[in-house]
């Protein structure tokens, strides 16, 4: 069996990521084990399992946004809760126990229940339109919160003085506390009276009696009772994780011995935070990186130690024609996160002056950070900065002003706008109406480069990656200076740009589906112990 270990903690707690439906999203869900899983699901790859160790009560609706919703698992707080149900069941607000006399707002974001004139509760909902939380109040406070599992049972509750969470407990689908986090310090109290855990293996299912009655923290909880799944799977079974400083440690310890592979994206572990993990990656029986630059850095890293590795996008290519052709404006993408403020502010000024002189060119401040008021303050300090080193403001789209509506001839169009996107979905629908990548900060996003090749976008960059072959689908340069030229190339000759296109879809053709489920292949062959592979066509 091959089991993955995903990294979906929000904020580095033993919790998932769900969202009330209203909220501004802060995060994107995907990640290298949402690709993996995918691709192991769809092609058939070898027999899998995802062992969830954080707290989801709502993780069908997770494999279901990602199109994954049958995939196999077994969950750490299911076993510590005794679940065994694993089918999503219609659950309303209107059945749970509600005093007489209460009755309901219906607000355009969440439902509001009265007693007495006084606000009683909150009922909120996710992006499903699922029963999320319940939010209890007295005096206008916060009381207790219930978090509701979408198997339609209520799954904990957390208690709350003065708006500070107290202590929550987790329970069974007929509501017997199991156990009592407390907030304070972190330690763990089981209930005495349900002292014991749940370990399901295939169609055999284990009852444990908890080790204590007391646990320093949750993560000597979860430890128990993954070592305890541990023990049923097979000699030979293979195990891929996520690195996350979360558990990673824990897993470095549980694993041993075991056939481990790593898998390593973006920023989710910064490697000079963790020393300790030159011996987690050499005793790694593989290790796989997000990109070939991924894996440079972790060679660098482990120095002359032996390791195998290999770099497997988490994005795939997929041939798609854009839209740029078709609008009157040549809108070039300039990602600004992450760089550095006098850099951002020379390539401010000297794309204003390149655009002073084409009319038609317009370019896309593009950030993927969530934080509150982020487009604004990038408008303003454009703004400023034209306005001291310019002379004009006119040059940046303010809140809510779009080229359509410019096109009525309210005031000139700016020259400047701000894009947001946060998933993944936001991403390429920005991207498809882009004619130019200016990618020019230290590190390229992978993301942006993969969705560049499928879509046929030619890349200006300072730093050369494997997703862009200088000449052939973009330009390398070794100064902003050189800019102007370079986007002179592709934005003042169709056939430049027809050619970086072509040239694209080419390079493409390495990261195909194909392609990356034939390094998944080698991988486990590598490994010797599963050599009957299903072909993946």
């Amino acid at each position: 069996m091959f089991y993955f270990i995903p990294a979906w903690y929000h904020a580095d707690s033993w919790s998932e990521k769900e969202q009330i439906w209203y909220h501004n999203l802060t995060h994107t869900e995907f990640d290298d084990t949402v690709k993996q899983i995918q691709l192991f699901h769809r092609k058939k790859i070898v027999p899998f399992q995802i062992l969830l160790l954080s707290y989801a009560p709502n993780f069908r609706h997770f494999l279901h946004r990602q199109s994954v919703f049958r995939a196999p698992y077994w969950s750490c707080f299911d076993a510590i809760q005794e679940i065994t149900e694993k089918k999503i069941n219609l659950f309303s607000f209107h059945d749970l126990a509600w005093p007489e006399h209460v009755k309901f707002l219906y607000s355009p974001f969440a439902i509001v229940a009265m007693l007495h004139d006084k606000k009683y509760a909150q009922v909120e909902f996710g992006e499903n339109g699922n029963l999320i939380q319940v939010d209890l109040f007295a005096e206008d406070l916060v009381v207790r919160r219930n978090l509701y599992d979408d198997r339609g049972f209520l799954s904990s509750s957390i208690v709350y003085e003065k708006t500070e969470p107290v202590y929550q407990d987790f329970l069974t689908i007929d509501g017997t506390q199991k156990c009592r986090l407390f907030f304070s310090d972190g330690h763990v109290e089981i209930n005495p009276e349900s002292d014991q855990f749940l370990i399901q293996f295939g169609e055999s299912v284990e009852k444990i009696v908890f080790s204590s009655l007391v646990y320093e923290n949750l993560d000597s909880l979860i430890r128990e009772v993954f070592s305890a799944f541990l023990k049923k799977t097979g000699e030979h079974d293979i195990f891929c994780q996520a690195v996350h400083k979360k558990h990673s440690s824990l897993l470095y310890q549980l694993l041993q011995g075991r056939e481990n592979i790593l898998s390593f994206y973006g920023e989710r572990y910064l490697l000079e935070k963790h020393p300790e993990a030159r011996n987690m990656i050499s005793e790694a029986n593989y290790v796989i990186t997000d990109s070939m630059a991924t894996t440079e850095q972790l060679r660098q890293f482990i120095g002359d130690e032996d390791c195998r590795m290999i770099d497997i996008s988490p994005y795939d290519t997929r041939e798609d024609v854009g839209i740029s052709e078709q609008l009157h404006v040549q809108k070039v993408m300039l990602p600004v996160d992450h760089m550095p403020d006098e850099l951002l502010r020379e390539l401010i000024l000297i794309l204003y002056h390149y655009m002073e002189e084409r009319e038609n060119v317009r370019v896309c401040l593009f950030t993927r950070e969530s934080t509150y008021r982020r487009k604004e303050n990038l408008l303003d300090n454009v703004q400023n900065y034209l306005k001291e080193n310019a002379g004009t403001q006119e040059a940046v789209a303010g809140e809510n002003e779009g080229i359509d509506r410019l096109d009525m001839g309210q005031k000139k169009e700016p020259k400047f706008l701000v894009e947001q996107c946060i998933t993944e979905l936001e991403v390429s629908r920005c991207m498809q109406e882009q004619r130019l990548l200016l990618e020019l900060r230290e590190k390229p996003e992978l993301y942006l480069q993969v969705m560049s090749i499928s879509i046929g976008l030619p890349q200006i960059v300072r730093n050369q990656t494997q997703f862009m072959q200088p000449d052939k689908n973009g330009k390398l340069i070794q100064d902003v200076s050189e800019i102007t030229d370079a986007m002179d190339f592709y934005l003042s000759d169709l056939k430049n740009w027809n050619y970086a296109r072509m040239e694209s879809y080419k390079i493409g053709q390495q990261y195909s589906t194909k392609v990356l489920v034939t390094k998944w292949k080698e991988v486990l062959k590598a490994l010797e112990h599963d050599t009957s592979i299903a072909t993946g066509e």
